[in-house]
């Protein structure tokens, strides 16, 4: 399954947090990703689709947690990030869309 994706789908979304805006300081931006993408698909959708060079790709998969709503119980999705290092001088403004 992880060879057809295409660069679109697997760049889910940009990760907007405090924790997130402290690392952009460092040239490091993070994304929510497809759960099969591996770190070599990542650096190549970040390439193509922002027009930047990345140095490096690190990767962590947070555990759904279970939570309560209205009394009832729920289990949210598995969430993998990647935390993309660019280049000196290369930047991407997460504030606008793909």
């Amino acid at each position: 399954m992880s060879h057809s994706l295409t660069h679109y789908d697997v760049i889910v979304s940009p990760i907007i947090t405090e924790k997130a805006t402290l690392a952009s300081e460092y040239n490091r931006v993070t994304f929510k990703v497809h759960r099969e993408a591996t770190k070599a698909q990542i650096k190549a959708a970040i390439e193509a689709l922002f027009n930047v060079k990345v140095e490096g790709v690190n990767t962590l998969v947070r555990k759904g947690k279970t939570k309560f709503f209205r009394g009832r119980r729920g289990t949210q999705a598995d969430l993998k990030k990647a935390i993309v290092r660019l280049a000196e001088g290369h930047t991407i403004d997460v504030t606008t869309g793909l």
